[in-house]
C-alpha cells in the first residue's frame, strides 16, 4: 500500500472529532485530579523574639545582608568582598546550583514528543537474505496522574536545595571572613598590651635583683619576679600563634597560599558600632540556609511520592514510526518498502502492582518525616538565634564592665605616677599600678572581641549574607 493511502487509512481509524474532544478532556482530567497535594509546613516560629534588644535603640536597622559593616572597617568590608568573588568553597556551589538549574530547565521533557532516527542490518530468519533497514521513531507520553507535576517538583527541590547550600556557603564565608578577622585584630592588640606587662615584668625583676644586692629584698622575691618575668614571656605565645593562624585561615577563605603582609601590621582592633535588630522569627523561613535547605527537601520528597504515586497506575503514550527496507543482497533484488504506524503504547502494571503501591506508601512516610524535620530545623534555628541574642546581651554588659575597670585603674595608675614624681610611691609601686592598668586594658581588648564575635554568631544565625548577583531575594514555596 502506497504510504500516503496507509495514513489516510489510519486516520479514519481515530474517529470522529467530538470522540478526540472527549478522549483529550478525559485524558486532561486524569493528569489534574491525581496530583498530589503538597503538605502544609506549619512552622512553629513565635510572634517575637525573646531575648531582643530594646527596640528603641538610636540606630538604623542593620541589613541582614551586609551586618558587617556595623564594625565600619573598611578593610574588613574589602576582605569579604575578595573572599566572596574568590572562595573555592563558594565556586564550588555555584557550579552545583548552575548543574541543578541545567537540569531544571529539562524537568518533565519526557512528556514532550521525542523523535529518533536509526539504522540496522536485519537478517532473514532463514538466513537466505540480508536487508538495510532506516526509519523514524516517534514517542510521546502523555502527562497522566500528576507524573510532570512530580517530575516537576523533584526538579525544583534539587534547585532550591542547591541554591539553600550557595546561600549557607556564603553565609558561613562571610562570618568566617568577619571572624577571624577580628581574632587576628584583637590577638595584636592583646600582644602590643602583653609586651608591656612583659616589659613591665623584666624592669621589676631587674629593681629586685639590684635590692637583692644592696640586701633590701631576699632571694624569695627575686625568684617570684622571675617566675612572673617567665610567666609573662609565656603568656605572648598564645596572641602570636592566633596571629598566624587567624592570618592563615583568611588566605584560604580569599582562594590564596600565603596572607597579605599588610594583615601583620598590628592595626586597631574594629569596634561595634550602633545596630538595631528588625528581623523577625519568621524572617528565618526566607534567610537561614538550614530551614531553606529542608524547605527544598520537602518539595523534592513531595515530588519522588508523587512520582510513586503515578507509577501505580497505566501510563500511555501515542507512538509511530516511518520505517524504509531494501535488500543488501546484489543477486537478490527486493522492491524498496516504506510502512508508516501510528497508534497508543499503553503499559499497565499487572504482577508488580502490589511492590509499587508498597513503594508509594513508603514515600508517603518519607514525605512525612521531611515536615517534620523542616519542623525540627525551624526549632533549632529560633533557638540558635535566641541563644545568640542573650549572649550578645551578655558580651556587651561584659564588655561595659571591662571598660568601666579599665578606666578606674588607668586613672589610678596616673595618680601613682604623680605620687611618684613626687617621691611619695617608690618604683615598685608604681610598675605594680602600671602592670594592674595594662591587664585590665587586656581584659578589655578581649571582652570587645568577645562581643564582637558575639555580634558575628547572631547574624550567622539569622542567615545573613549577600545573595548573589541576579537572584531573587525571597524564595517562596511552590503551589499547585
Amino acid at each position: 500500500m502506497p504510504y500516503a493511502s496507509h495514513l489516510r487509512t489510519r486516520r479514519s481509524r481515530i474517529g470522529h472529532p467530538l470522540r478526540r474532544w472527549a478522549l483529550g478532556a478525559l485524558l486532561a482530567t486524569l493528569a489534574g485530579c491525581s496530583t498530589l497535594p503538597l503538605p502544609e509546613l506549619h512552622p512553629p516560629v513565635p510572634t517575637h523574639w525573646r531575648q531582643a534588644p530594646p527596640s528603641a535603640t538610636p540606630a538604623a536597622p542593620t541589613d541582614l545582608r551586609g551586618w558587617w559593616r556595623a564594625f565600619h572597617d573598611a578593610s574588613l568590608n574589602a576582605l569579604i568582598d575578595r573572599a566572596l568573588a574568590d572562595n573555592l568553597d563558594v565556586a564550588q556551589a555555584m557550579e552545583r546550583l548552575e548543574a541543578a538549574r541545567a537540569l531544571h530547565r529539562t524537568a518533565g521533557a519526557q512528556f514532550l514528543p521525542q523523535l529518533r532516527a536509526k539504522t540496522e542490518d536485519v537478517p532473514d530468519p532463514d538466513a537466505s537474505a540480508s536487508f538495510f533497514v532506516a526509519g523514524f521513531d516517534a514517542l510521546w507520553e502523555l502527562n497522566l496522574f500528576g507524573r510532570g507535576t512530580a517530575e516537576r517538583r523533584m526538579a525544583r527541590g534539587d534547585l532550591d536545595a542547591a541554591a539553600s547550600d550557595l546561600r549557607a556557603a556564603r553565609v558561613s564565608l562571610v562570618a568566617e571572613v568577619t571572624r577571624d578577622w577580628l581574632d587576628l585584630r584583637a590577638a595584636q592588640q592583646q600582644e602590643q598590651w602583653l609586651t608591656r606587662i612583659r616589659d613591665m615584668r623584666r624592669q621589676q625583676y631587674l629593681m629586685l635583683q639590684t635590692r637583692q644586692r644592696l640586701r633590701l629584698a631576699g632571694a624569695q622575691d627575686v625568684d617570684r619576679a622571675r617566675a612572673a618575668l617567665a610567666q609573662a614571656d609565656a603568656a605572648l605565645v598564645e596572641p602570636r600563634d592566633a596571629i598566624d593562624a587567624s592570618a592563615q585561615q583568611l588566605a584560604t577563605l580569599l582562594g590564596q597560599a600565603e596572607p597579605d603582609p599588610a594583615w601583620f601590621k598590628a592595626a586597631p582592633m574594629p569596634t561595634l558600632g550602633a545596630w538595631r535588630l528588625h528581623s523577625l522569627p519568621a524572617d528565618l523561613l526566607r534567610s537561614r540556609p538550614e530551614i531553606l535547605h529542608a524547605q527544598a527537601e520537602v518539595l523534592r520528597t513531595a515530588g519522588e511520592a508523587g512520582l510513586a504515586r503515578a507509577n501505580r497506575y497505566p501510563s500511555l503514550a501515542l507512538g509511530g514510526s516511518l520505517i524504509w527496507s531494501t535488500s543488501l543482497q546484489a543477486h537478490r533484488p527486493t522492491d524498496d518498502n516504506a510502512v508508516a504506524s501510528i497508534g497508543p503504547v499503553i503499559n499497565i502494571p499487572l504482577f508488580d502492582w502490589g511492590m509499587r503501591a508498597a513503594q508509594a506508601h513508603a514515600k508517603e512516610h518519607e514525605l512525612k518525616a521531611s515536615v517534620l524535620a523542616y519542623r525540627q530545623t525551624v526549632l533549632q534555628g529560633v533557638a540558635e538565634v535566641e541563644t545568640a541574642l542573650g549572649r550578645l546581651r551578655r558580651q556587651a554588659e561584659y564588655e561595659r564592665h571591662c571598660t568601666e575597670a579599665a578606666a578606674a585603674l588607668g586613672h589610678a595608675d596616673d595618680v601613682m605616677a604623680r605620687r611618684a614624681a613626687l617621691k611619695l610611691a617608690g618604683p615598685m609601686d608604681q610598675a605594680e599600678s602600671a602592670i594592674a592598668s595594662d591587664q585590665a586594658a587586656l581584659a578589655q581588648v578581649q571582652a570587645r572581641a568577645s562581643h564582637g564575635l558575639a555580634f558575628v554568631a547572631l547574624f550567622k544565625a539569622l542567615g545573613g549574607a549577600p545573595l548573589p548577583a541576579g537572584d531573587p531575594s525571597e524564595r517562596t514555596q511552590e503551589r499547585d
